[in-house]
Formats: structure tokens, sequence, C-alpha cells
């Protein structure tokens, strides 16, 4: 548990950190508001999200859709959690990567659970292309998931293929 004392610590201050960006967001941009950061490039727009990372099932107010996310991203959190504990302390770049990931997983949860929609709230595009709104735990999300397909893709295999094979 004090080796991962320091990640789940990290957690704690992204989860911190999403929630206070939400409740900011919430109480100084009205519903659908938006104020302009870099003009032609960012905004910050209040929106509500009550479907999937960015925005899917989005448009759907069919109470199934709703209790399927909620289940598919407790399943997922679980798995996170599990792969987490199972990860050996000494594998730093895999622990940052799940910490992000769990972060930005929880930091979603919450909303859906509590308010039954996500924030979104960051509007990056360019002209009028938009990239679909997103927020804090999105990025935790998505970044831990590239680092995470990094570490995957440069790691060498545990076990390279039997002798038997080559010998053939």
């Amino acid at each position: 548990m004090r080796k991962n004392l320091p990640y789940l610590v990290f957690v704690v201050l992204l989860l911190c950190f999403d929630q206070a960006t939400k409740w900011l967001i919430a109480q100084h941009i009205p519903l659908y508001g938006s104020r302009k950061v870099i003009p032609g490039f960012f905004s910050l727009t209040h929106i509500r999200n009550k479907g999937a990372i960015l925005g899917f099932f989005g448009h759907s107010d069919d109470r199934f859709v709703f209790l399927a996310l909620i289940a598919a991203s407790l399943v997922a959190l679980a798995l996170v959690i599990v792969y987490f504990i199972k990860t050996p302390a000494s594998d730093r770049g895999m622990k940052l990567a799940l910490s992000l990931i769990l972060a930005g997983a929880l930091g979603n949860q919450i909303d859906r659970v509590t308010r039954g929609y996500v924030i979104d709230f960051l509007d990056l595009y360019v002209r009028n292309h938009h990239w679909p709104f997103f927020n804090v735990a999105d990025s935790c999300i998505s970044i831990g998931a590239v680092f995470l397909l990094i570490l995957l893709l440069i790691r060498k295999p545990a076990c390279s293929p039997s002798s038997s094979e080559s010998a053939r």
C-alpha cells in the first residue's frame, strides 16, 4: 500500500482538479454559454454530456442507455483498479498511466451518478470545425490511454516463441 500512496495521491489531486473545474464552469458560465480564451482556437463552453467520452450516445434520453453507460463505466473502472493493484510498484510508467485513467474514470463516473450527466467545457476548434467538447477527466483518460499504449508497444514480450517452433 505504501508504494502505491504517491499514485493514489496523484489520483485524488487530479480528481479534485477535475471536480473543481466542473464546479467553476457550472457556477460562472451559464449552460450553453461560452467564453473565448484564444479566439479562433479555444473557448470554455458549458455543456451537459449525457453520453460517453466525446459525446457518444449523448443524444439518447433512453434510461437503458444511461444505465448501460454507468454499468460499463463501473466494469471498466473495476478492471483498471484490478490491473493497478496487480501492477508491481516498480513499474512506474504503468502505474502512472493507470492512475491517469483511474482519475478520469472516477471524475466522470461521479458526475454521471450524482448529476445524470457529465459537465464538458473544453472547446477546441479551427474556424467552424470543432473537436468534441471534453473536460479534465476526459483528458486524463486520453493521456493515460495513449501512455499505456506506448508502454505496451515498446515493451518486449514476457516470453519469446517456444524454441520448438523456431527449431522447425
